[in-house]
């Protein structure tokens, strides 16, 4: 399928494409600024996390002081955007296993010096978390496949978490591979979440995953750090977020706009996103995915959302028995109380005037016999000899 209604036109490319950058303190954001770029038959997007537990260190900058987690995003950054406008061109076919590794050694070096440059003391800390200048990528690259084709290769390179993600009327589709310690999908990562097992450093390893998908017109592209999709309920709802902003928008602004009110509403973190749309301008785009919006909402999102709300209803119930029983105990153990006291309380205590010609009586009754045996499941006393062997012993 593609943008135009004529078979003998050619399809179009790119048509609309926006990126933001939603810091959670001004001019301290982790995350850089994406890279966004598109023409006729290319285009790209590009997010960097710096990561701010394991680049947490503060460096003295001529920009003031700034973590290392700042610093890398934004070297990253720099190096990406140079190196891919230099690489691609309509005409030649990018080579994705190349371009990692150019990326990676370009990257790397960038971030060496930069460590060289900040003359930083090295940490007396040894951990596996701790890292100079850490930051995950997140790159998408679009390139048409033939000239006027309504088909396009897609290289997804990463390192970390964040994402590429390819929207089709179809549905959501998730094209990098989370660099994660544990196993598990995304919806298992939302729920637990996992330590990054990848991610771009200035002294530690790491790798520049490469992947080619071939996509067909038309769809859009989205590359986001995960404070864009990492504090919604699924994967689900982040679909339905970035499809609902586009339902609701005229133009590419407001769907930007929209889109990160609906993030902002809800991130615990930075957040960055660059999107690209192909083969469709935006009221045919809107037509195009009303379906899937409306499918999600029925059979995923509501149901969930419906379920989770009796959940909290039942939850807040039981917090309110629970107030109530602590409640009602305490009074009771109030009445109760007193009489249980009585004889704890100072001046119950008295000496007992013992006559001295009280008559001889017996003083004890025989000693009774102690039932032993084992306590069996249905609470009775079982005897010796119905004992298991090894409880007699």
């Amino acid at each position: 399928m593609t943008g135009s209604d004529h078979p003998d036109e050619p399809a179009i490319g790119p048509t609309a494409s926006f990126g933001f950058n939603l810091a959670k303190i001004p001019d301290h954001g982790e995350d850089s600024d994406p890279i966004l770029r598109d023409g006729p038959d290319l285009g790209i997007v590009v997010v960097f996390d710096g990561m701010g537990g394991a680049g947490g260190t503060v460096y003295t900058t001529d920009d003031g002081s700034r973590s290392g987690a700042y610093i890398a995003s934004r070297i990253a950054r720099d190096v990406v955007e140079e190196r891919l406008l230099a690489l691609l061109a309509p005409e030649r076919p990018m080579p994705g296993e190349a371009t990692a590794t150019e990326l990676h050694d370009a990257i790397e070096t960038a971030l060496q010096q930069k460590l060289q440059d900040l003359k930083a003391p090295a940490s007396g800390l040894r951990s596996r978390l701790l890292r100079a200048l850490p930051t995950t990528m997140a790159v998408g690259v679009l390139q048409r496949r033939e000239p006027e084709s309504a088909e396009w290769i897609c290289h997804v390179l990463w390192a970390g978490d964040s994402r590429v993600y390819a929207f089709t009327p179809s549905g959501m589709h998730q094209l990098s591979i989370d660099d994660l310690r544990d196993e598990g999908d995304a919806m298992a990562n939302l729920q637990h979440d996992s330590v990054i097992s990848n991610a771009i450093s200035a002294d530690t390893d790491f790798a520049v995953n490469h992947r080619r998908v071939m996509l067909e017109a038309p769809f859009f592209i989205v590359s986001a750090t995960d404070g864009c999709f990492g504090y919604l309920r699924s994967p689900m709802h982040f679909e339905e977020v970035v499809l609902r902003s586009l339902a609701s928008s005229a133009t590419e602004e407001e769907w930007s706009t929209a889109l990160q009110a609906e993030i902002a509403a809800v991130t615990g973190d930075d957040a960055a996103m660059a999107t690209i749309a192909v083969g469709a301008d935006l009221p045919m785009l809107r037509e195009l995915y009303g379906p899937r919006l409306a499918e999600l909402d029925a059979d995923y999102t509501a149901p969930m959302d419906e379920l989770l709300d009796e959940v909290t209803r039942a939850e807040q119930r039981l917090v309110e028995a629970q107030l109530r029983r602590d409640s009602d105990t305490a009074a009771r153990w109030r009445r109760y109380k007193s009489g249980y006291e009585q004889y704890l309380r100072e001046g119950t205590d008295s000496e007992s005037e013992i006559a001295d010609d009280v008559p001889q009586r017996r003083i004890w009754n025989p000693a009774k016999p102690i039932a032993t045996g084992v306590a069996t499941a249905s609470g009775e006393t079982a005897t010796p000899a119905d004992a298991p062997e090894e409880a007699v012993r």
